[in-house]
């Protein structure tokens, strides 16, 4: 099938990953409030059309069904590369981290039933400490699943550059970090570690949970059922949409709104294989795919170069 979305190397894993990924979370209902599966599943067969040859998932995502879901859908397709985690078990309460090498075979295991393959793409081990890491024991257990040949590659959904850094030194082969207009420091940080380790990064968060759309009000509410209701106070909201402001000038041209700025910053990054993206429907999705367009030129290079001073303003480091 004909597609326009460019694809990119993920690091010195040999695969080439679109470079607009499909997020799956907001999909399962859990992060963003209620999506019907027929939905889900409509937004997942247009990105697929779109081009988007890439998807991002987990096994927590509803309870593993949006594996499963996956697995049905691409059963008829090929040459579509997945991207799932684990290491939270949702069968605690409240859930709880488990990377013994025990549970993570297992997790493998039921992954692979779910989304019906028997070697996983890309297996990422699901915010784990960085201690966690340097201990060694999870970190074995997926070397150990990539010399069966249960999974291809692995690497570590890290949620602080510590924890990436101490992934890079076990021999990651890709790292998925937060990485945006509002928070980039993480990424530059490591960025002499990625780039000696010749890792794929993924960059997660692109939007900041739809801040970076640039259209909240500051005193905005989230109803129930969406995790940004109790992720920032009303006061740190206000104060986060105001530092937008601060990025707006990057909105003219062919970058066609904020959003638009938003995902293309994170790809002028060359270090960056591609970036997640979390539709929860199809018109969110080809909106998305319509304002962002494709390279090369994803921002100009004196706008990038004016970002530290104006993001340095509003008490943002880069």
């Amino acid at each position: 099938m004909l597609s326009f979305v460019k694809k990119r190397p993920l690091g010195k894993t040999g695969l080439m990953v679109s470079e607009l990924i499909l997020g799956t979370w907001g999909l399962s209902g859990e992060a963003y409030g209620k999506v019907e599966p027929e939905d889900a599943e409509k937004t997942i067969l247009r990105a697929l059309d779109i081009g988007l040859s890439t998807i991002d998932t987990c096994d927590a995502y509803g309870a593993g069904r949006i594996e499963a879901m996956l697995g049905r859908i691409l059963s008829k397709r090929s040459g579509v590369t997945v991207i799932t985690r684990g290491g939270v078990d949702r069968k605690t309460e409240p859930p709880s981290q488990n990377f013994t090498p025990e549970y993570i075979e297992a997790a493998v295991t039921r992954s692979q039933k779910r989304l019906r393959r028997e070697r996983i793409d890309v297996y990422l081990l699901h915010n784990p400490s960085a201690d966690c890491l340097k201990r060694g024991e999870a970190t074995d257990a997926a070397r150990a699943l990539v010399e069966k040949g249960r999974i291809a590659h692995w690497g570590v959904a890290a949620g602080h550059p510590d924890a990436a850094q101490a992934a890079l030194e076990k021999g990651a082969e890709v790292i998925e970090l937060a990485y945006n207009l509002l928070h980039s420091h993480d990424l530059h940080r490591i960025a002499g570690d990625v780039m000696v380790a010749g890792a794929g990064v993924l960059a997660r968060s692109t939007l900041g949970y739809g801040l970076l759309a640039g259209q909240w009000a500051k005193d905005r509410d989230f109803p129930e059922g969406d995790h940004r209701r109790d992720r920032w106070t009303k006061a740190e909201l206000a104060h986060r949409v105001g530092q937008v402001e601060a990025v707006r000038f990057l909105v003219k041209g062919d970058v066609r709104s904020m959003r638009a700025a938003a995902v293309r910053f994170a790809l002028a990054n060359h270090l960056v294989s591609a970036v997640v993206l979390g539709p929860r429907s199809v018109q969110q999705l080809e909106e998305l795919v319509r304002e962002v367009g494709s390279g090369p030129t994803y921002l100009v290079d004196s706008d990038l170069e004016a970002l530290p001073r104006a993001l340095s303003r509003v008490g943002i480091p880069m």
